[in-house]
């Protein structure tokens, strides 16, 4: 019997055709710019989503950093959400690496960061303060969709406000998906966007910035000087590339199981739904009960990501089948029947 593994969508394993298409992939040296699968992936993806250039690199915590400091100098300050991963879950590497300062922005429920609050926290242009360059979004945000219409009001009041506008897409495609919004409609109100390639699209490895021209050629530089630089990494590529051809449409299938899984937990007594987000459920249990919980899942060959708090989060993807759904709903089950 296999796991069952709700962790995270990171940790899809590469399908047969995919490893295939690894197998036939022709390479050259990435560093020279002459491996010419590593170039298609990257035009072809800053092509899709209306970009002049795309730099392909090793995670997404890397193209985040990268766009970070291409868009700011020394001294400069990004505005960001509190729980944004950009700021919260990358280790704090725009100002460890970068020296840019993050002015974090409390969300609003549905994932957004309110205009007016942003507005508050520009910097004015003052020896005393860092300078503000750039605001930065995450979609989707915990599995949230940000409405398009915000989007474009917060695209309009960047550039109203000079403002380099940079999108952590780490999960874009889920938002496409399950807006009905093309991908290219969403990622063309920003000047940058991170598109992660091993979450939900089933990579092993691998992240997209796509960008102007001048800015991904400053992200090429610091992708060296960050360590970035690889060689033969056409093998990579041609799995980012197998996974946009083939893994795109069908995370509907995620997002459908995960709206499935959430209705049947709701059900169950001890439980308490917080919500359900494209491939995304979040629940609370009662937090005396976590170590129990988790060796019980455990026994049934599931796993989550259980840590202090009682709220959970079950993250669906393409190895999360029905039978894994049925058999994570059942462990859940019997677990809260013994009382």
């Amino acid at each position: 019997m296999n796991w069952v593994d709700l962790r995270s969508d990171t940790v899809t394993r590469p399908t047969p055709a995919m490893r295939a298409a690894m197998l036939d992939a022709d390479v050259g040296d990435d560093v020279y710019g002459e491996d010419p699968t590593v170039n298609a992936l990257q035009a072809r993806l800053a092509a899709d989503l209306g970009f002049e250039a795309g730099l392909f690199v090793p995670s997404g915590t890397q193209s985040n950093l990268l766009a970070l400091m291409s868009h700011c100098e020394r001294g400069d300050e990004y505005l960001v959400g509190a729980d944004a991963h950009t700021y919260k879950f990358e280790g704090g590497g725009a100002a460890v690496l970068g020296s840019i300062q993050p002015q974090p922005i409390p969300h609003d429920v549905d994932g957004s960061l309110p205009l007016d609050k942003i507005a508050a926290a520009i910097k004015p242009v003052d020896p005393h303060f860092a300078r503000t360059r750039l605001l930065a979004l995450e979609n989707t945000w915990h599995g949230r969709v940000l409405p398009i219409e915000y989007l474009r009001d917060a695209s309009h009041f960047a550039r109203e406000r000079k403002l380099a506008f940079h999108l952590d897409g780490a999960r874009l495609f889920n938002a496409a998906v399950a807006s009905g919004c093309p991908a290219r409609d969403i990622a063309s109100l920003f000047d940058s966007v991170s598109i992660c390639l091993s979450k939900g699209l089933g990579a092993p490895v691998g992240s997209v910035l796509v960008g102007s021209g001048a800015l991904i050629e400053k992200a090429r530089r610091w992708r060296k000087v960050a360590g970035g630089g690889w060689r033969q990494a056409g093998m990579l590529a041609a799995a980012g590339s197998y996974a946009l051809d083939h893994h795109v449409e069908r995370l509907a299938e995620d997002h459908a199981r995960a709206a499935s899984m959430a209705e049947r937990l709701g059900q169950i007594a001890g439980i308490k739904l917080l919500g359900q987000h494209t491939n995304m459920v979040f629940i609370d249990v009662p937090a005396e009960r976590l170590r129990e919980l988790d060796a019980h899942l455990r026994e049934q060959k599931v796993r989550i990501s259980i840590g202090y708090l009682p709220t959970l989060r079950l993250v669906t993807h393409m190895d999360v089948d029905d039978e894994g759904l049925e058999r994570t709903v059942g462990a859940f089950r019997t677990f809260f029947a013994r009382g």
